[in-house]
């Protein structure tokens, strides 16, 4: 019997990055996926601010942006006819790179990285070599998760390799990752909440080599056609020469006429997948029992608008893994991984709604659709007007929404110290940079260049800021006491105490602030079993 600490199911972008932060900590991991190769279509095709902040703590942001969109290449999102048409709208996205120069020339608490254009069969390639480079990690594709028992100690799985018996891996965690139709989830008997079965669509993937350079509107990401009742939508992939089109077409074949129709320019094009897919808004009831937990499109399901569904995954997968690695080495205490469901749950039901509204606001500008679109005539003139302005107001619902996607707070989990007071406004589509406890810390340069982030270890940092002289030495023996991670930090400078307004901040390991304060006057020993969940957290 094949044994190890924890078993991953699912080898999507999110069970790869849930390996990916364990092998960082040393913990032994198997990894299977049903499939024999890593997926082949594009799904999802941005990594958004937030994640590929994730991604540079993990040590391969660059990795990903090299494989990637080139960083010069424009992000801008269209509204058209056809793609030879005059853009009815246009909304300038930066590139990454000019995203990354804005970034560096200002020090106000904002994102430390841009978003990134990759295409899903271009990123699972990628996090599976990295994850293969870990000696503690085992990958295993064409593995099947068949069923799995638990028990107070472990969890025993039935999986099955192709052309080969069943056999029993046993771990001390078992973690589903395992997509809408998750084998763990159901197994578990946890149900899907929402609304379900919205419409059905269909994605084309298109290889279209000269496309790019020959689009007269310019060039960007997003290119939707207002063309009713179909209204296409062309998705730029990282090669910039492959293209999915999104469509609710009666039939595989009706794809290729419809992408050829919103083209309208004589160009050669090859269609190389089509597969129908529906639309869903749900998250599960609940995200784990015992010593089994559920992630990423396991637990809930969006509407790609807004791009909120394997990024959600991935903040997932770095609130799980840290609490499995802790609970492994001993630290952990019995609140640590309930706080997980604490956690993500709410942010799944938040992003769901986010999705909700960035769907509503897509139906809304297409409402505005009349037949005498393409008509020179006033009333032509007006409908063309309309669609543009409820364009320009409902699509930045999609594109503008950094609070959604990186100002999340864990306001009511059980591991981090409660302030009185309601605190920042969970739903503000626009990032404010706060340390309320439960927020990411924001971002600062310090006085040498650096990035604060980077300064952070893998556990527990406690940053003393503006030359504070009081006294943490309970604090820091309180974390030793319980053989927990911390890290003291003195950080110089009047921005970041400016930034952060406290002179003392308890991060976790996952970049989430603890306590803040001025002075460590509430019982040291209560905060550190409180940050490690030795202890739920109160008022």
């Amino acid at each position: 019997m094949e044994e190890t600490q924890v078993l991953i199911v699912g080898a999507g972008p999110v069970g790869l990055t849930l390996a990916l932060d364990l092998g960082r900590r040393g913990v032994r991991c198997t990894l299977i996926e049903r499939n024999t190769t890593s997926i082949q279509l594009p799904k999802m095709e941005r990594c958004n601010a937030r994640t590929m902040e994730i991604y540079r703590r993990l040590g391969i942001a660059e990795q990903v942006r090299d494989a990637g969109l080139p960083r010069h290449a424009p992000m801008d999102v269209f509204l058209a006819l056809s793609m030879v048409d005059p853009p009815l709208a246009h909304l300038p996205c930066p590139s990454v790179a000019e995203a990354a120069a804005e970034i560096a020339s200002r020090n106000d608490g904002g994102l430390l990285e841009p978003y990134q254009l990759i295409s899903q069969y271009t990123l699972e390639p990628l996090l599976r070599s990295i994850v293969e480079t870990f000696p503690s990690i085992k990958v295993r594709f064409g593995c099947e998760l068949i069923s799995f028992t638990q028990d107070a100690n472990s969890v025993a799985a039935v999986v099955q390799a192709i052309d080969a018996p069943q056999e029993t891996i046993r771990a001390a965690y078992l973690a589903g990752c395992d997509g809408g139709s998750s084998t763990v989830r159901k197994q578990l008997g946890i149900t899907l909440q929402g609304e379900g079965n919205i419409r059905k669509l269909r994605q084309a993937l298109f290889r279209c080599d000269d496309l790019y350079e020959r689009i007269p509107m310019g060039k960007g990401r997003h290119y939707h056609i207002a063309d009713g009742p179909l209204f296409p939508f062309l998705i730029l992939q990282d090669s910039a020469r492959h293209w999915t089109l999104h469509a609710a077409a009666s039939s595989d074949a009706e794809m290729a006429q419809i992408f050829k129709k919103s083209l309208a320019m004589p160009i050669a094009f090859e269609m190389l997948s089509v597969n129908e897919w529906t639309q869903h808004l749900l998250c599960a009831e609940r995200y784990g029992e015992g010593r089994v937990f559920v992630a990423g499109d396991a637990a809930h399901l969006v509407i790609p608008t807004g791009g909120l569904g394997m990024n959600t995954g991935v903040g997932d997968a770095v609130d799980l893994s840290w609490k499995l690695a802790a609970t492994l080495e001993g630290w952990g205490g019995p609140q640590l991984l309930a706080s997980y469901e604490a956690e993500r749950r709410p942010i799944g039901l938040r992003n769901v709604k986010a999705s909700r509204a960035a769907m509503t606001g897509r139906l809304g500008w297409r409402a505005a659709y009349h037949s005498n679109i393409r008509d020179n005539t006033p009333d032509g003139a007006a409908t063309r007007e309309r669609m543009a302005a409820l364009f320009d107001t409902e699509q930045r619902k999609v594109t503008e929404i950094l609070g959604i996607e990186a100002g999340y707070r864990y306001g009511d989990s059980p591991i981090v110290w409660r302030e009185p007071g309601e605190g920042p406004d969970p739903d503000n589509p626009a990032y404010v940079p706060t340390t309320w406890p439960g927020a990411r810390l924001p971002h600062v340069w310090l006085s040498d260049g650096a990035a604060l982030h980077d300064r952070l270890g893998s556990g527990y940092t406690l940053l003393r800021l503006g030359g504070t002289h009081s006294d943490t030495s309970g604090l820091e023996r309180s974390f030793q006491e319980l053989h927990a991670p911390l890290e003291v930090l003195d950080i110089v400078g009047e921005r970041p105490r400016d930034i952060y307004q406290f002179d003392l901040l308890l991060i976790r390991p996952d970049l989430h602030v603890v306590w803040r304060g001025n002075h460590l006057r509430q019982d040291a020993s209560k905060i550190a079993r409180v940050s490690t969940g030795g202890l739920p957290s109160r008022t």
